[in-house]
């Protein structure tokens, strides 16, 4: 490992990608992200890449549909207004199964809504934003140095599996400035793009043509098909998850992001009141790591999720639990974020009522 550095979390971003050896970067400035466009246009000069700046987020997405169609790393990056107006797009780029990596720094909503930090998008990027039945892989890194390291692998996932991935984190993880340790050398998934990547023939074998339109009902369920294939085998492959002081825990609260950093106090602090309680953090939003749930499911006496959000994650984590266990909630939304002394209030009732 190199040397640890002071970087802001949008930069760490950009450097993480220009180091995972993505040299195409397409975007458009919005609060609280616009960093990660500013360093990457003072970079990819130096580095002979290409930096541009579209004239809006809906053309930001096809340039990258269209560089990823030549079989390059790309990447763009927005908040959530901003990802809003890059769903058409993000749905044919997985219908067209392109490799990219899309960068969503969230911010309260619903609407233009503020710029300060929220998990508000979790719907948009775990559900799917667009049409169709397509999946995204979401990566959601709680620290600066989990920005970094995440944002190398989602360029990984994309190429290995030939399908878009997001890294997702909340104004105050693109904001907030730590010291991050990059490597000495990155781990690149070599993928072979010679057998589909849209970079010119040379008239020395057929034409590559990159499509997501199947005009006949059969051909495209066949596609569908061939997709969800590969959407299980992600599933199957790249799930992710930490789960902190969970064995013997009396509650276990499931956060990401931001927040699981808070609950990592709040389990100091319910530790000296005699109250065990565990964390389940979900590092891949989707796929999402159920079957952590499912073994703590009739173990503990109750599952209390937290999020900068009216209540998103919280369907996913009843699902997992499926019937067997409580889910309680509690979130804040506008801006707000649900303070230490608020978690262990809520941690501290459900206790109680046991």
């Amino acid at each position: 490992m190199g040397e640890r550095i002071l970087m802001k979390g949008n930069e760490v971003i950009a450097e993480a990608a220009l180091r995972a050896g993505c040299r195409h970067y397409f975007g458009y400035p919005i609060t609280p992200q616009t960093e990660v466009a500013h360093y990457m246009a003072k970079k990819m000069e130096q580095l002979g890449g290409t930096f541009v700046q579209a004239e809006s987020e809906l053309a930001a997405i096809n340039m990258v549909y269209g560089a990823a169609s030549a079989g390059v790393r790309a990447m763009t990056s927005s908040s959530s207004p901003g990802i809003s107006l890059k769903q058409e797009g993000i749905s044919y780029s997985a219908g067209s199964e392109l490799p990219m990596v899309i960068i969503d720094i969230v911010r309260c909503g619903p609407g233009l809504g503020g710029i300060l930090p929220a998990q508000c998008d979790y719907f948009q990027m775990v559900k799917g934003g667009g049409h169709g039945d397509y999946r995204l892989p979401v990566l959601a890194p709680c620290s600066v140095q989990e920005m970094y390291e995440l944002v190398v692998e989602a360029f990984n996932i994309a190429d290995k599996y030939r399908n878009p991935v997001v890294v997702m984190g909340d104004g105050y993880l693109g904001q907030m400035m730590e010291a991050v340790t990059f490597r000495d050398e990155e781990p690149i998934y070599k993928a072979d793009k010679s057998g589909w990547a849209a970079c010119g023939s040379k008239m020395e074998r057929p034409h590559h043509t990159i499509t997501s339109i199947y005009i006949e009902a059969d051909v495209l369920e066949a596609h569908n098909q061939k997709l969800q294939k590969k959407y299980a085998e992600i599933k199957a492959n790249e799930t992710r998850v930490e789960e902190f002081n969970c064995e013997g825990a009396d509650i276990i609260v499931t956060a990401y992001g931001t927040i699981s950093r808070i609950v990592k106090n709040v389990i100091k602090d319910a530790e000296k009141e005699g109250i065990k309680v565990g964390l389940i953090r979900p590092i891949t939003l989707w796929p999402f790591p159920s079957e952590s749930y499912a073994k703590y499911a009739d173990k503990v006496k109750s599952f209390l999720c937290v999020e900068m959000s009216s209540g998103q994650m919280i369907e996913d984590v009843k699902l997992a639990v499926n019937g067997r266990n409580e889910v309680k909630f509690y979130g804040r939304t506008g801006g707000n974020v649900p303070s230490q002394n608020e978690i262990l209030e809520q941690v501290r009732a459900i206790a109680a009522a046991k």
